[in-house]
């Protein structure tokens, strides 16, 4: 699998040139950049290494909502990197244009992994099988056989992922708690208008996708995860007191 992800990250990440046309949906305040902070960053670019960075070679778009409020959705732009074979780590980012901020991260991790976890670890665990097999997952900017290979790697895998910056209720900073994300599990959950004006942006075509998809194989999902879909929802608390737009679901028993 990451020989596989290499060669289509790097697809990818060149051809997401043509593919960055998302910019983030806030300003963060503060004075513009310096001169001299300028000069310090090009030093930084020039001498210093950035292996973690480097390793991220995969672009993948879709979309989370928070634990318990389903109706509030947003996209999520991922750049990822293999760990090893059973286990992918993804940076999330509210646009793919360079003044995008970071929005949290998604931890993905093979079935095989999945299966060792506590029940109570796995009720904070979704599962991306319908987000596969819909065509709302997708790797923007690689030839569609080879974002098929890929799909078919990540059908059986779950994702476990935290937004920190909530661009999408307007914060221009990071405040309040991070917030746990889940994926759509079934037709009928997400916003048609949201995923249909994504794909007019990016180039993408959901439904096509889905058919061409058909094929792939749909694991059965293990019933620990997407807990959410039977009754049992966590999130955490924002202990600042400040307004919330996405409430605070009860928390499971």
């Amino acid at each position: 699998m990451k020989v596989l992800i290499v060669l289509l990250g790097a697809a990818s990440l060149v051809a997401c040139g043509r593919e960055s046309n998302t910019a983030s949906s806030v300003s963060a305040p503060g004075a513009p950049q310096a001169a001299r902070t300028r000069v310090l960053e090009a030093g930084a670019v020039a001498l210093q290494d950035r292996p973690p960075i480097e390793a991220i070679n995969a672009y993948l778009d879709g979309f989370h909502f928070y634990n318990g409020r389903q109706k509030v959705q947003m996209e999520a732009h991922h750049y990822c990197s293999i760990v090893n074979e059973d286990v992918t780590q993804c940076v999330i980012f509210d646009g793919n244009t360079r003044g995008a901020k970071i929005m949290g991260v998604e931890y993905i991790i093979s079935g095989k992994l999945f299966a060792t976890l506590s029940p109570q670890e796995k009720m904070l665990w979704h599962s991306h099988v319908h987000e596969v097999k819909s065509g709302q997952l997708v790797a923007p900017g690689i030839p569609e056989p080879a974002e098929k290979e890929l799909m078919k790697k990540l059908v059986g895998t779950y994702g476990k992922t935290w937004h920190t910056w909530h661009t999408d209720a307007g914060k221009n900073l990071p405040l309040g708690v991070p917030q746990l994300m889940m994926g759509f599990t079934a037709e009928g959950q997400h916003d048609p208008a949201m995923v249909a004006e994504r794909d007019q942006r990016l180039g993408v075509d959901s439904a096509a996708r889905r058919r061409q998809r058909e094929d792939i194989a749909a694991p059965p999902i293990d019933p620990g995860a997407d807990a959410w879909q039977r009754g049992k929802v966590w999130q955490v608390e924002d202990p600042t007191g400040g307004p919330h737009p996405h409430g605070q679901p009860p928390q499971s028993r």
